[in-house]
Order: C-alpha cells, then structure tokens, then sequence
C-alpha cells in the first residue's frame, strides 16, 4: 500500500513499479473523477463529499477483491483506508460498513506513505487541493492508519527510482 496527501509522488511510483512488471492498482478516486466529470455526475468531491467516498468506497473493495488471492505482491494507490481518511477530513460520518471492512479486508501490515513535498506538488483537472490541504490529508493518512493497527513508512524525498529501491529493500 502507498498512502499520503495528494500530490506527493503516488502515481509517479505506481507508474514506475508498473513499468517494473508489478502488479499494481491504480487510485480509483481520479478515475472517478474523470467518469463524473465526463458523465457530468455528482460523485465529486467538490459537488458531493459522501457520494464520492461511497463510490470510492465501492472501488476499493472490488480491487482487493480482485487481487485477494494473487500470489505475487500487489501494490495498491490508495485503499479501503483512505476512503475512512477522506471522509475524516472532511468531518463527515463514517459509515460502520465501511469500518468493518476495514478491519476484515486486510492489506500488508506495512505501509509506504509519501511525506508532504511542496517542490513536486501540482494541481490539475483532478487535484484541485491547495498544498496546506494535501499536507492535512498526510497527517490524517498517518491517523487513520496507525488506528487500523498499520505500520507506516515514510518514503524520502528522493528521485522515483530512488524511493522504489527504498521500497524494494523494505519487500
């Protein structure tokens, strides 16, 4: 798992460990972002915060689903977790439903997290969080995990192939 605020190098390492040949899952939220966006939907979290983590919620369960029994390691963008952790930041409830899976639907025990790095962070059609924002979301990932009983580890702040080596030592 790879976790942290928006912005800090997640999908650059999912895009270079895919290159790699390691199975890896995408983040379903700037998926979704983009069908509500072309489908004009309201499963936005700028148009409706608890629709959005319902359907990234949903997301979340079917690509650990998918990928329960793969024998080989699968490195998720994001997950059943940071669903909880969105939803935290934003104050709104979180469902039990969503709670228990946290708890049954289990990932590694270790998670790589991405520390807040002003000199990367960029918005874009799908991130429109300011960096103080993403910086927020860091520090909830960090909560919201260690409550799950997960132990965290910080990636440096480094070039992509440096950080995958980092992770690769931590296998």
């Amino acid at each position: 798992m790879i976790t942290g605020g928006p912005g800090m190098g997640k999908t650059s390492l999912i895009d270079a460990l895919t290159a790699l040949d390691y199975t890896c899952v995408e983040e379903s939220g700037r998926q979704l972002i983009k069908e509500q966006l072309a489908a004009a939907g309201a499963a936005l979290p700028w148009k409706d915060q608890a629709l959005f983590a319902e359907a990234m919620f949903a997301a979340a369960v079917k690509d650990f689903s998918q990928h329960q029994t793969n024998d080989q390691p699968v490195i998720f963008d994001r997950g059943i977790i940071d669903v909880i952790g969105y939803l935290t930041l934003c104050g709104l409830l979180v469902p039990d439903e969503m709670k228990q899976a946290a708890k049954e639907l289990r990932y590694n025990q270790q998670v790589f997290i991405t520390p807040p790095w002003e000199e990367i962070y960029r918005n874009d059609a799908e991130r429109k969080q300011t960096f103080a924002e993403a910086v927020a979301t860091y520090e909830v990932m960090k909560k919201v995990y260690a409550e799950f009983g997960y132990s965290l580890m910080e990636l440096p702040k480094c070039t992509v192939a440096q950080r995958i080596d980092f992770m690769e030592r931590m296998f």
